[in-house]
């Protein structure tokens, strides 16, 4: 027996429809309510197909504190107001986002099943086809006395949303290795001539990165500075750290931080039924956004590629649109009859 959620009326397009009853399939599962798992909800909804969103509400989105690169916002948009602006838009269509996760996903003759989990009750549903849009999640720097910087915007994690409103200024990229390195250089090639790379070690654990020959020459080339011992304190001034000191004593002082520790995909779910990813768990899709699982789906930071909130909404709309023209197709595993 199904146990009903307490959104079961919320999904689908306008008015809103029930969830089937068990052996009754949705067209859709849209996993993660991010950019690019709500411009599919708002899609799949035009186009009336039955489906619902569950969204456990760790989009990185709206850890943005404005972003100037998205299209018509000229004066800026947080984060947090792009996410509130498509759920007020979805909800016109009678949709509006599970909040709870997906704890497990299966495949199933007629697609997959899923394991959804709430406060109010864990439901198993049958969806046709499933749109993962769970994103990823930023390695926070290890700064001493200061967790989760970038969630508090002391640390800034997106040059492309907001490098050019530092253009000019003192920066430092925190990082190490190649990519710690790499965006360093993309800020001093694109932003500013004032850039220093902060080698926290592997870990932050107070490890000196070396340098080889070949990163030398890059550093020369652009001009960045390098610090080589640990951070081991911070001054934190009118909302942002300015002073970063090391464990020999000396002090640097900036006007714009950077993490580029990398990120960590929340692709669980899709490894787990055997999607291709590249090294770092990002899924591998083609120009639909479909897997290489038949009937799933992936769009916006989970998948590999260019991490930009308009590039997550191009995807969800690409995907929301294949899977609304395919909806009156069986899926690869209806034809041969296997799982």
């Amino acid at each position: 027996m199904r146990t009903p959620l307490a959104s079961d009326r919320a999904v689908g397009s306008n008015p809103p429809r029930d969830l089937p009853q068990s052996g009754t399939p949705l067209d859709c599962l849209i996993v993660g309510g991010g950019p690019a798992g709500l411009t599919a909800a708002l899609y799949l909804a035009r186009f009336a197909r039955r489906f619902m969103i569950v969204d456990s509400e760790q989009s990185r989105a709206a850890w943005i504190p404005a972003s100037h690169n998205i299209p018509v916002f000229a004066d800026g948009i947080s984060g947090r107001e792009i996410l509130d602006r498509q759920r007020e838009h979805i909800a016109r269509y009678g949709t509006r986002v599970v909040v709870g996760t997906v704890a497990d996903l299966a495949r199933h003759s007629s697609g997959f099943v899923a394991r959804i989990e709430t406060e109010e009750a864990v439901t198993e549903i049958h969806v046709r086809r499933v749109l993962l849009a769970t994103g990823a999640a930023d390695v926070e720097p290890n700064l001493p006395d200061l967790p989760d910087a970038i969630r508090q915007g002391l640390v800034r994690y997106c040059p492309i949303c907001d490098g050019y409103e530092a253009r000019g200024r003192r920066i430092a990229v925190i990082g190490y290795g190649d990519r710690g390195l790499g965006e360093a250089v993309f800020v001093a090639r694109t932003y500013s001539r004032d850039v220093t790379l902060l080698t926290l070690g592997q870990g932050s654990d107070g490890e000196r990165m070396d340098l080889d020959a070949g990163e030398r020459r890059g550093i020369a080339e652009h001009g960045i500075k390098v610090v080589h011992d640990p951070v081991v304190s911070l001054v934190v001034e009118d909302g942002r750290i300015t002073v970063l000191r090391t464990m020999t004593g000396e002090e640097h002082r900036f006007e714009v931080l950077y993490s580029a520790l990398g990120l960590t995909c929340r692709s669980d779910l899709a490894r787990a039924l055997g999607a291709r990813h590249d090294g770092g768990g990002a899924i591998i899709v083609d120009d639909h956004n479909r897997t290489t699982v038949p009937g799933l789906y992936a769009a916006g930071g989970v998948v590999r590629g260019l991490d930009q909130v308009v590039v997550a909404m191009g995807h969800g709309a690409v995907a929301a649109t294949d899977i609304h023209n395919r909806c009156e197709l069986p899926t690869e595993e209806e034809i041969d009859g296997t799982a």
